[in-house]
């Protein structure tokens, strides 16, 4: 595999498990000094261990704005300045919009569309000095498509391709690239536990994919190396876009 990101340092916000792991290992493969972050910090500390090296881990509450600029200034002083960062932190939402509090909304959007922008707040001004960076939000088909039960999930997930087009633009003058991926479904432990809870598992998941043009679910590193792509300099001239990550799942009419 070539060292795409050779010299450089990544930042993977939720990188203990999942799409954010597969990304910390496929920007390591290529040459990168990874930090994750995540809540969880047992699993964090599993992952690093695992990663190596080159990788650092911090336990960082993403809706605490003072966490995040801890977990950036630590990463300068370990690894440098961030060239690539990862926004794919998330949790899920399945609320009744009549009886969701507010305190409920504040603390979902904190995770799932406030802390991009913060964690872009502390990564784009060495970016900025440096000339050039790259930010890859991960969204989701729910920015595009939803369905009932997942409210706000898809406000959230649209916000996320809203700050990505406007971060372009403000960013491109300086040489920062800012995409979004919109991963359809992904064999994610969050994925894997809605499957399992049901009696037949077997069958859940053989309905899930029935609209997949591909007719299964994704793997993680399959993603990682769309998001690894849309950081690198193979994608130079990608900026402000959402790319759909689904197996043609959103390609399929209505009816």
């Amino acid at each position: 595999m070539t060292g795409r990101f050779e010299g450089q340092v990544a930042l993977v916000t939720g990188g203990a498990r999942g799409i954010g792991f597969a990304c910390a290992q496929r920007f390591l493969a290529e040459g990168a000094s990874v930090s994750i972050c995540d809540i969880d910090g047992d699993e964090g500390e599993r992952a690093a261990s695992e990663l190596g090296d080159r990788a650092r881990f911090s336990v960082c509450d993403l809706a605490d704005e003072a966490a995040i600029s801890e977990t950036v200034a630590r990463t300068v002083a370990d690894l440098g300045p961030v060239t690539t960062l990862v926004n794919n932190a998330g949790v899920n939402a399945n609320f009744d919009s009549t009886e969701m509090t507010s305190q409920e909304w504040d603390t979902f959007f904190a995770i799932d569309l406030k802390a991009a922008w913060l964690t872009a707040k502390y990564t784009v001004p060495a970016m900025k000095a440096a000339g050039r960076g790259a930010i890859v939000n991960v969204s989701s088909m729910h920015a595009f498509m939803t369905l009932e039960g997942f409210f706000p999930y898809g406000a959230a997930k649209a916000g996320l391709v809203g700050l990505t087009r406007s971060m372009s633009l403000d960013y491109g003058p300086h040489g920062i690239r800012v995409n979004a991926v919109c991963p359809g479904f992904v064999r994610t432990r969050l994925v894997q536990d809605s499957i399992d809870r049901h009696d037949d598992p077997v069958a859940a998941e053989a309905n899930m994919v029935r609209s997949v043009a591909l007719r299964r679910i994704g793997g993680a590193e399959e993603l990682a190396s769309v998001i690894a792509f849309l950081a690198s300099d193979d994608a130079s001239y990608v900026t402000g876009t959402a790319l759909m990550v689904d197996g043609g799942l959103t390609a399929r009419r209505a009816g």
